[in-house]
């Protein structure tokens, strides 16, 4: 089975790395495994066929700010991925063409460099891939790929910029995409005081947060899924949500266990990007917990992670607690130009 399907089932083996979080109890302190499984890395990645470079980038972010490459020319992926609002909108899901709601919520773009498959579904293998379906897509820009390669194609500005970046190359939806998706790859979130609880200072976090760690790691076995440094393993699972979307199941049938299945989430800044769950459904950090406490749907499909906790009133709220402090202070983005050449 190809590795990204694989994604939601590799998370068990994450337990073994993690040991025990009573490890520390004293102090609630992370053990040396804990540090290691959730350091943040130093390199952002970038593929082989399509190498960050300073002038994809400041044509990447041109092109992510600018309405004329929706049909409507109202729409930017901006719109969607506000700077401002954690790099989504904020709503229980998203806004497309011509004010049409869109079935799930917007997914932020912070630290996307390191996602793959994308989409609440996983319908793109790449970041490249995934910039196109939104362009492109009716219920979404609803810009015809002529169409957007023409509009492109006839500023002067854009055409000098296109040279600069990609050289020899055409300005097409493959180079569109490709400036987009190097942009988006800087979108990085900053240190939190999580991390600079997780390098040794014991005062970064409040006690109840690092209680909130303890649970985080062990009795509420949220780490099975929230794993690593970005507190995702980027698998799919069915989390128990009452609709009948079905997720990952619909891109890869057959595989019942995939039914309402979907991306597990980042958690960096979580608090900044309520509401929660890929159709808005939560609205509050405690409501999710209490989702994965005890108000979950039960069917075959429900992941094997999903279980009664039993936590208490405190020990929820000490969840939350350690939640908050997985959001970084980021500078707000500055603002764009068109491209000047």
């Amino acid at each position: 089975m190809p590795r990204h399907l694989l994604a939601g089932f590799s998370a068990l083996s994450l337990l073994v790395l993690l040991g025990s979080a009573q490890a520390g109890d004293a102090l609630n302190l992370p053990t040396p495994e804990q540090r290691q499984a959730f350091r943040r890395p130093n390199v952002v990645p970038s593929p082989a066929d399509n190498p960050t470079t300073p002038e994809k980038v400041a044509l990447g972010r041109a092109l992510f700010f600018d309405r004329r490459l929706s049909a409507s020319g109202q729409l930017s992926c901006a719109a969607c991925h506000n700077p401002s609002l954690s790099w989504q909108d904020g709503l229980p899901t998203g806004i497309g063409h011509m004010g049409a709601r869109l079935p799930r919520r917007t997914p932020s773009v912070l630290d996307i460099a390191w996602t793959e498959p994308l989409f609440w579904d996983g319908r793109a293998a790449t970041l490249e891939e995934q910039a196109k379906g939104p362009l492109s897509g009716a219920a979404e820009m609803n810009m015809a790929p002529a169409r957007l390669q023409a509009q492109v194609r006839a500023d002067p500005a854009y055409v000098r910029s296109f040279k600069a970046a990609f050289p020899g190359q055409p300005i097409d939806v493959d180079t569109i995409a490709k400036a987009l998706a190097a942009f988006e790859r800087t979108v990085v979130s900053g240190q939190a005081p999580f991390d600079r609880w997780l390098a040794g200072d014991p005062t970064a976090i409040s006690p109840a947060a690092q209680r909130g760690f303890v649970l985080f790691t062990g009795k509420a076995s949220c780490a099975q899924c929230h794993s690593s440094w970005r507190f995702t393993d980027d698998g799919f699972r069915d989390i128990g949500l009452a609709d009948a979307d079905p997720g990952r199941g619909k891109i890869v049938p057959g595989l019942p266990i995939l039914d309402h299945a979907f991306k597990t989430p980042s958690l960096r800044n979580v608090a900044e990007r309520a509401p929660y769950m890929h159709d808005g459904s939560l609205a509050t950090l405690e409501a999710v917990v209490d989702h994965y406490d005890h108000e979950f749907v039960r069917r075959p499909s429900l992941a094997v992670q999903m279980k009664l906790l039993g936590l208490t009133r405190e020990e929820r709220a000490d969840l939350v607690d350690f939640m908050r402090t997985l959001s970084s202070d980021d500078p707000p983005a500055a603002p764009t130009k068109r491209p000047t050449g």
